[in-house]
């Protein structure tokens, strides 16, 4: 029996005959209809249908005092949109036509046989259940489309759209403040050829470059003369515009004020924003971007190579909403045994499955009112994303074992250092989950873009450790911030922090010097893999993995780590110089037992 009809779908049964329309109520309740109702007129069905939804009508041709046709033009003028079923004892094309023509789902002649009773009512509810679907999809992505002009609106950068006949189609709020203060000439509407200022000259060259070769204009940088007859520096790009169709309407202008921004903000640039540290222009476009997306409540996707600070994303975005007093649910989805995350995150009731000796409330659920944040995303199963798909598209889920959905008020960010684009060419992610999780994206740049910060960092994480543990250690050597400066990070901000903490550990004095860095950082690099831990730097030292290794010592070297962090994989996994995800795959593939290692 399917109990899912129990639960969703509501059927009315139209017929004047008690014992036929008895006889089809008994057949579907039998089959696992559970709501079905019945009425025997004209009149009683359309009083029924004014009153509730039903996804399916099954009605007969005569009716008292009207016709099964007359229903139908009732239910089309009311605008329903469920399935109707027409049953005759008197078929004739005249009669089909005209029920078919007014949106009859089908047609059956008496005597209805069982099976093609049940069969014509699943292919009805069944388009039903389709057409909700397609009525969800249509009204999120019209939420998503509201959203992202919101998130436009409020961003600190000049925003122009222009069409393919070069007139100005769209600006943001601060393009129509910045064009009202400065260029009045620039407006919705007006051709961009008629422009006689040197910035409306120079947008006009963009945009055509744009349209003709269809390709992004990069960063470049224009003048532009202010009232009191100074000049401005802007910077510009201009890149195609396309609808999710990939069909080309335009270009769109994004600019920024390079010299009234200090105007703006009288702050000027910030060396710290929640738990941020960095002063580069890169962290103040993502200070901004944070700021402008925490009011807004939407779904987020944050990327960035391991190590460059996503966690800290999601939890200024969650300050920075109006979600603050309530929960942040973190959950990473590479710790989680697959076998476990669904249950972790949903939620199960007791008795669902072996083991499950209670009720347990799943992540999603204790992060109602508040934000959950999903780290690691690009690495869950296929049945997960649908999963997590469906919720997202009805802010509803069943826990484990139940049958009722629970609503909740949640605000998804979501976190993965993964090519999700490549994932899902590769058809290894789903492209509608994919495009749902990234409403708005942060791109967290490597530290070896924004070198500027390596000092202010390097000083940030001594002052730490120096407080936390009072050496004295109060500043570095030239030489030391030189070869800092020098170094590519392919651990990023998560490598600095443990250099400077194993430096900090070493140093005798008050200054920190080449003595006290570890080898990478004073020779030549080798390529490695990038970090996905936070955690404190040991001072035993772990030969990493490397591929020459045999398997004999891989195994040593792994059961190694784990007994000198006490189990804990994360650290474990930092030391051997791997990804987390690697080390749980090889404690699998050679079948270590945690359990024998005495920790």
């Amino acid at each position: 029996m399917d109990t899912q009809h129990e639960q969703t779908d509501q059927i009315l049964i139209v017929d004047d005959e008690e014992s036929l329309r008895l006889t089809f109520e008994m057949l579907l309740k039998r089959a696992g209809y559970g709501s079905v109702t019945g009425v025997s007129s004209f009149d009683e069905a359309v009083a029924a249908v004014e009153q509730g939804d039903f996804d399916l009508i099954i009605s007969d041709i005569v009716l008292q005092g009207a016709s099964g046709i007359d229903l139908l033009r009732q239910i089309k003028e009311m605008g329903k949109s469920c399935p109707v079923v027409m049953i005759t004892g008197y078929p004739n094309i005249e009669t089909a036509a005209e029920a078919v023509r007014l949106g009859a789902f089908d047609y059956v002649p008496k005597p209805v046989k069982k099976d093609e009773l049940l069969k014509i009512v699943a292919l009805a509810l069944e388009k039903q259940e389709l057409q909700k679907e397609k009525n969800r999809f249509e009204a999120q992505q019209e939420k998503n489309r509201y959203l992202q002009e919101t998130i436009l609106r409020s961003v600190r950068e000049i925003i122009i759209t222009v069409d393919t006949h070069l007139r100005i189609a769209d600006m943001n709020d601060m393009a129509s403040d910045w064009t009202r203060s400065f260029l009045p000439e620039i407006a919705i509407g007006v051709s961009l050829p008629s422009l006689t200022s040197k910035f409306g000259r120079a947008l006009l060259e963009d945009v055509e470059k744009v349209l003709k070769h269809r390709q992004e204009l990069k960063l470049h940088r224009i003048e532009w003369q202010k009232p009191d007859s100074s000049f401005g520096v802007m910077s510009v790009t201009a890149a195609p515009l396309e609808d999710s169709k990939s069909t080309f309407l335009g270009v769109v202008i994004t600019a920024r004020d390079l010299t009234h921004l200090e105007d703006l903000d009288k702050r000027g640039p910030r060396s710290h924003f929640h738990r941020f540290v960095g002063k580069s222009q890169a962290m103040q476009r993502i200070y901004a971007l944070i700021e402008s997306v925490g009011k807004v409540d939407t779904t987020v996707l944050i990327t960035g190579e391991s190590g460059t600070g996503k966690e800290l994303v999601a939890d200024a975005l969650h300050e920075e909403s109006p979600r603050r007093n309530r929960s942040l649910v973190k959950v990473d989805c590479t710790a989680i045994p697959e076998e476990l995350l669904e249950s972790e995150l949903f939620g199960h009731k007791k008795g669902s499955f072996t083991g499950a000796d209670r009720d347990r409330l799943g992540r999603i659920l204790q992060a109602d009112g508040g934000t959950l944040f999903l780290d690691e995303i690009g690495d869950i199963s296929s049945r997960m994303q649908l999963r997590l798909l469906r919720f997202l598209q009805e802010r509803t889920f069943y826990p484990v074992g139940q049958d009722q959905p629970i609503q909740v008020d949640v605000r998804v960010v979501t976190a993965t250092n993964a090519d999700l684009k490549e994932k899902v060419r590769r058809e290894q992610f789903r492209e509608d989950l994919y495009f749902r999780l990234r409403v708005v994206d942060i791109i967290l740049p490597p530290l070896r873009e924004r070198k500027e910060d390596i000092a202010l960092l390097a000083q940030h994480f001594l002052t730490i450790f120096d407080n936390n543990m009072k050496k004295g250690v109060t500043g570095f050597s030239d030489s030391v911030m030189e070869l800092l400066l020098n170094h590519s990070w392919p651990g990023n901000i998560r490598e600095l922090e443990h250099v400077i903490e194993r430096a900090y550990v070493l140093c005798v004095g008050n200054t920190i010097t080449t003595d006290h860095l570890p080898a990478e950082i004073m020779i030549a690099e080798t390529p490695r893999q990038p970090i996905h831990e936070p955690a404190s730097v040991q001072p035993v030292q772990v030969q990493p993995i490397s591929p020459a290794m045999t398997s004999e010592d891989e195994v040593e070297r792994i059961i190694d780590a784990l007994r000198r962090t006490a189990g804990n994989k994360a650290k474990a996994a930092r030391l051997l110089g791997v990804d987390r995800s690697t080390l749980y795959r090889k404690i699998s593939n050679y079948n270590i037992d945690l359990s024998d290692l005495d920790i």
